[in-house]
């Protein structure tokens, strides 16, 4: 009597921990895969009635899935959850699906971005599959829209994923960029549609991040996100740069991501169906875009991409980030203005013993806190050997002159500037200037923090 009770013990607590292991693995199901289950079971009850959300929507409440809010804890703990909510309600377009958009749209949805449009006209080949996020050869010959929106339904399906195998030009620009999307990457290696749609984004008032040469680099440590005035070294970005200034008035304000190091490889010649080589113009299937193949090392692409999504995701957060600026100051101009600051420090306070900064710090100073430029000035004009020019008109001042010349307590100014600088108290420039005042105390206090100093 007793072994039997205990088989029956065996039993319930066996159905107990079942029924358990159910509950938990329906609620890892993939929320579409939940819908078929809810589907299945509303048939087996004589009824057909389902209704489905609006695909063109994001759903607002989409942390509050459980699995959604798994999947994404890591985000919702690096950016706090009211941040995370700001990406997960977010809409953004990647158009040009290849190296390093297909990685770029790939990320995106992995940081749980709510409704993303994938545009390209082109399929995946197998020389594609070295750089590309997803596609493996069995998407050989499928366009690379529906190949990524085919991948995604099975890693984010709660994302809404609208995939256009699409060119983009003026006649497709309204069905392209309409909808107020969040975020636009242009991952488009052609220079005439690049121009295009840089100045559609422009005109329309949207946020855009634009991808340059990724092709023929190999080295990953020198790729940058700056202005794209601020761009060097890239033969792509040169040209959208000239193109954009003299067709369209534009002249910078657009974020590219570039890489500072020299193109490795050119253009390999093409060569026609007999092996010889031939103008490869006459076999374009589209006017303007490239028929010769350039080296890529498949590595390079996808930090681009991956670049590209960690800029935007953080921008959607909400979440600031000082990307490194592009200055080309080497160390000497760095010993030349620590030395022009003790030289200031003795002719005004007879020491330099209040100096409390290296050669090292000077460079964080003038290259990341005021980007080789004077305070007053952060716009971004003097680029290249302007700005290795613009070192001998600058010089580190106090802006507290009551403290030490700290980190925390330095300004970068013209000679005239800094002159008129120390004849002010920092209460007359918080009256006078109180934009001015604002923002070098907020670019101070990060000094402050990045170095755990007090400029007291």
């Amino acid at each position: 009597m007793e072994d039997k009770v205990k088989l029956l013990a065996l039993i319930g607590a066996g159905a107990l921990l079942g029924s358990a292991a159910t509950i938990s693995l329906f609620k890892l199901l993939p929320r579409a895969v939940k819908h078929e289950v809810i589907k299945e079971a509303v048939k087996a009850n004589g009824s057909t009635f389902f209704r489905e959300e609006n695909p063109t929507m994001i759903n607002p409440d989409l942390l509050s899935d459980e699995v959604v809010c798994e999947q994404l804890t890591r985000n919702i703990q690096f950016f706090g959850l009211d941040a995370q909510q700001k990406v997960t309600a977010s809409y953004v377009v990647v158009i040009g699906l290849g190296g390093v958009g297909s990685h770029a749209a790939n990320m995106l949805l992995r940081s749980g971005v709510g409704r993303l449009l994938l545009v390209d006209f082109d399929q995946v080949t197998v020389s594609s599959l070295n750089r590309h996020a997803v596609a493996t050869r069995e998407d050989v010959g499928t366009p690379k829209a529906l190949c990524l929106k085919k991948h995604f339904q099975s890693i984010f399906p709660e994302c809404h994923v609208d995939a256009k195998v699409l060119l983009y030009d003026s006649s497709s620009e309204e069905e392209i960029l309409s909808g107020n999307p969040d975020f636009v990457l242009d991952c488009i290696d052609n220079i005439d549609t690049k121009v295009s749609l840089l100045a559609a984004c422009v005109r329309r008032g949207l946020k855009v991040l634009s991808a340059t040469g990724a092709g023929a680099r190999a080295d990953p440590t020198r790729i940058r996100v700056a202005d794209l005035r601020e761009s060097t070294n890239d033969p792509l970005s040169r040209a959208v740069r000239h193109r954009l200034r003299k067709d369209h008035g534009i002249d910078g304000g657009i974020p590219i991501v570039f890489s500072l190091e020299k193109p490795k490889a050119k253009l390999l010649p093409f060569k026609g169906p007999s092996g010889e080589e031939e103008n490869p113009s006459d076999y374009q299937i589209v006017p303007g875009f490239r028929v010769r193949i350039i080296p890529v090392l498949g590595t390079i692409p996808a930090i681009f991409g991956q670049v590209m999504a960690s800029y935007v995701a953080t921008q959607l957060a909400g979440l600031e980030v000082q990307m490194e600026p592009v200055v080309n100051f080497d160390m000497d101009h760095y010993h030349i203005l620590h030395h022009r600051l003790i030289e200031h420090e003795e002719l005004v306070y007879g020491t330099a013993m209040q100096v409390e900064v290296d050669a090292e710090e000077v460079m964080y100073v003038a290259k990341e806190l005021w980007h080789g430029r004077s305070a007053r000035d952060q716009s971004v004009k003097e680029v290249g050997r302007a700005m290795w020019r613009s070192v001998n008109e600058l010089m580190l001042v106090r802006w507290d002159r009551t403290k030490r010349a700290t980190v925390s307590n330095l300004i970068l100014l013209r000679f005239k500037e800094a002159e008129e600088h120390e004849s002010k108290s920092l209460e007359d420039i918080k009256e006078s200037e109180p934009e001015f005042f604002d923002r070098v105390t907020s670019v101070l206090k990060r000094a402050e923090q990045d170095f755990g100093l007090s400029c007291s």
